[in-house]
């Protein structure tokens, strides 16, 4: 729940807004993929006013070092083809949800288990959300 703390009190820079094709977009998904996360989706928030970035991406991973291993491509891709850092990252030590904040677009990495009880996708269930899946 810490990570949901987080994401409410922080300010959003004055970055520019992104669109679903965004790069950043693209590689974060790309080097989720890559990695085998699985049930990835994006929510778009750019129209919902309370949001606190343009874009959730989320996902989830079937055991703990697979969300460390997605979690850790998504910051090095990201750095390598967008040369982005991400603004804060959290959940490394308990590997349970690791939440990358990149301002604009947030990512969560999850377990199934974790997925279910949070239930990101119904918190924000006004946003427009598209699956990802190979």
């Amino acid at each position: 729940m810490e990570q949901l703390t987080l994401l409410a009190s922080r300010k959003r820079k004055s970055a520019a807004r992104l669109t679903k094709s965004s790069k950043i977009i693209k590689t974060i998904i790309a080097a989720i993929q890559d990695k085998k996360g699985e049930n990835i989706i994006s929510l778009d928030l750019r129209k919902i006013n309370e949001a606190v970035a343009d874009f959730f991406i989320i996902c989830e991973a079937g055991n703990q070092p697979q969300i460390r291993a997605i979690a850790e491509n998504v910051e090095r891709q990201v750095k390598e083809k967008c040369g982005e850092s991400p603004y804060h990252h959290e959940g490394f030590s308990s590997l349970q949800w690791v939440l990358i904040d990149y301002v604009n677009v947030v990512v969560h990495v999850m377990l199934s288990e974790t997925r279910k009880f949070y239930k990101l996708e119904d918190m924000w269930s006004d946003a427009a959300a598209e699956g990802h899946n190979d």
